[in-house]
C-alpha cells in the first residue's frame, strides 16, 4: 500500500489513530533510602547508623503477598513522570516533601506479566527517624545488609519480623567506564525486576556522594562530623580513615557555636551544611 501523503500537519492528523502503534504502559517506581541511628538500649554505647530502604506488601495479583518498591502507573493525560512519584509515594507509603532524583529507566520486555510496562525509578533520600508523618499499614522500612564479591552481590533485608535475601550477578557493559549490568540469579521475595533496581540504586548513591552533597538531605540540621563520617561509611560500605573523611566534607560544612551534650559521651561541636 503506498504511503499517502501530507501537505499540512492538520490534515495528517485527522487521520492519525494511535492505536497504529505498539501500546505500552508506564509506571514510576521509587526507592526510598535511609541511614539513620539503630534502635539503642545502652545511652552510654556510641549510637551506630544502618542503611534501610522501605518497602511495599502487595495486595492484588501479580506478585501478590511479596514485597516491593512504592510504585504506580502514570496517568497519561494528567501528569509527568516526577509528579507521579510524589503522589503514588504519598498514596502508598503515607509520606510527602522528599528528597527525589531519576534513578534509571527499566525497560525489559516481559518485566510485568500482564502487559508490556516501562518503569522510571526514582531514588528518594531521607533521615526516617526525623520523620513526622506515619507510614500506611502495609509499608514497612528494612535494613539493608550488602555483601559483595568481584562477581555476585548478596543483599540482605530485615525489618525484625521478616528476613529475606536476593542475590545478583554482576555483568560489565563496558570496560572503559566500568559500567556494570545486574542480573538476578536468585530472588524469592520481592516483585518484578526490584532487586535490580535496589542495587541499581545505592550504586548510584555510591558514587554521587564522591562528587555531590547529595548525603545532606539524610542529615539533620546540626550533626557532629562523627555522625556525618558514619553516615559515609554505611553508604560506602567501608571504614574511612579520619584525615582523608575531613578533606572531603571541608568545603561542605560549617563548625556552629552549638554542642551535642548528654548521652554519655563528651561534648561535640555541632556542624551544618554549608551550602
Amino acid at each position: 500500500m503506498e504511503k499517502k501523503l501530507y501537505s499540512t500537519e492538520e490534515e495528517f492528523l485527522k487521520d492519525y489513530n494511535p492505536l497504529d502503534f505498539d501500546q505500552l504502559s508506564m509506571t514510576a517506581d521509587i526507592l526510598l533510602i535511609s541511614v539513620s541511628e539503630e534502635d539503642q538500649t545502652n545511652y552510654r554505647k556510641t549510637s551506630k547508623k544502618c542503611m534501610s530502604i522501605l518497602l511495599v506488601k502487595r495486595k492484588d495479583f501479580p506478585f501478590k503477598d511479596k514485597w516491593c518498591l512504592p510504585g504506580g502507573f502514570l496517568e497519561t493525560k494528567k501528569e509527568t513522570l516526577e509528579e507521579c512519584a510524589k503522589r503514588v509515594l504519598k498514596s502508598e507509603t503515607g509520606l510527602s516533601n522528599i528528597y527525589l532524583e531519576q534513578l534509571y529507566t527499566y525497560d525489559s520486555i516481559n518485566r510485568d506479566p500482564r502487559m508490556r510496562v516501562v518503569s522510571t525509578s526514582y531514588i528518594a533520600l531521607v533521615d526516617k527517624n526525623r520523620l513526622t508523618e506515619m507510614i500506611n499499614d502495609n509499608a514497612c522500612w528494612f535494613d539493608v545488609t550488602i555483601l559483595s564479591d568481584e562477581r555476585f552481590v548478596d543483599i540482605t533485608l530485615d525489618n525484625g519480623t521478616v528476613a529475606f535475601s536476593f542475590k545478583l550477578e554482576k555483568v560489565l557493559r563496558e570496560k572503559t567506564t566500568d559500567r556494570y549490568d545486574f542480573k538476578i540469579v536468585k530472588n524469592d521475595y520481592l516483585a518484578f525486576d526490584h532487586p535490580v533496581v535496589i542495587l541499581s540504586g545505592i550504586e548510584r548513591l555510591k558514587n554521587k556522594i564522591e562528587y555531590t552533597d547529595i548525603v545532606f538531605n539524610m542529615m539533620p540540621e546540626y550533626f557532629t562530623l562523627g555522625e556525618l563520617q558514619q553516615v559515609y561509611e554505611v553508604i560506602l560500605n567501608k571504614k574511612l580513615l579520619d584525615p582523608a573523611f575531613r578533606r572531603i566534607i571541608a568545603k561542605k560544612v560549617v563548625k556552629t557555636n552549638k554542642m551535642k551534650t548528654g548521652e554519655g559521651h563528651r561534648p561535640s561541636s555541632l556542624f551544618k551544611y554549608k551550602h
